[in-house]
């Protein structure tokens, strides 16, 4: 792939069309290499370096380019020298089959994203399941913020929230109102679900739905979590 074509990963419609995203960064290309010995797939990724990078020890094809072609793909002010372009394919293998499901209804943060794949990475044992009209998952900010663990974390992408019901049995709902995450029911649940950091999920959808509702127990008067944070506390809380 040119330089320029490289380049456009920049974008999501490029990203799409082209079917690869970019990672950028000593610690994430690390954490794609150590991925990659448990995902085969990834092993079809190239590492892009500029010349303090040209002895890095790697099992991908390794392409040398200038700092000026490095400045021009990197998404950062100040480009590490080393980048890599990665199939977005991998994310398309399968998982043990044991995996608790994380629904995200149309998040829109990618620092969001990013820190709930960084959570659901350090946990284990977790799917994430992205809606339609949710942040792209391949967006740098995202990828940046999840520290690497997007390449742990198996991921389905426009997933429709009106399937849900379909593939789980006990499907979990945060909400001001409900059971205590404390309760032991909660961590039966094969399916948790949050909804958008501003609207959360609509009721009409959820009223269709075979769910049970949880809250996070509270003592001040703040109305309501950050969605990242409230879905920390209840990875901790269900493995507690």
């Amino acid at each position: 792939m040119k330089i320029e074509q490289v380049k456009k990963l920049q974008h999501k419609k490029y990203r799409q069309a082209l079917g690869y995203c970019l990672v950028e960064g000593e610690h994430l290309i690390l954490e794609l290499q150590k991925a990659s010995q448990f995902n085969p797939q990834l092993l079809d990724s190239v590492i892009y370096v500029t010349d303090r990078y040209a002895h890095w020890q790697t099992p991908f094809k390794v392409q040398q380019v200038s700092e000026k072609q490095m400045a021009q793909l990197s998404d950062t002010h100040t480009p590490q020298g080393i980048l890599a372009r990665v199939p977005l394919s991998a994310w398309q293998s399968g998982s043990s089959g044991n995996d608790v499901a994380v629904y995200l209804h149309e998040i829109q943060d990618p620092g969001n994203l990013g820190t709930i794949l960084r959570t659901l990475g350090w946990f284990g044992g977790y799917r994430c399941l992205l809606s339609p009209a949710s942040v792209d998952p391949f967006n740098p900010k995202v990828i940046r913020a999840s520290m690497g663990a997007i390449f742990h974390v198996p991921m389905e992408l426009e997933v429709s929230l009106d399937r849900l019901s379909e593939r789980f049995t006990h499907i979990a709902c945060l909400d001001l109102q409900g059971d205590a995450i404390t309760s032991e029911s909660f961590k039966q649940a094969d399916c948790y679900l949050f909804g958008n950091e501003a609207r959360g999920v609509p009721q009409a959808a959820l009223e269709k739905m075979k769910t049970h509702t949880y809250t996070i127990p509270g003592k001040g008067q703040i109305e309501s979590l950050n969605l990242a944070t409230a879905v920390n506390i209840c990875a901790y809380e269900r493995q507690r």
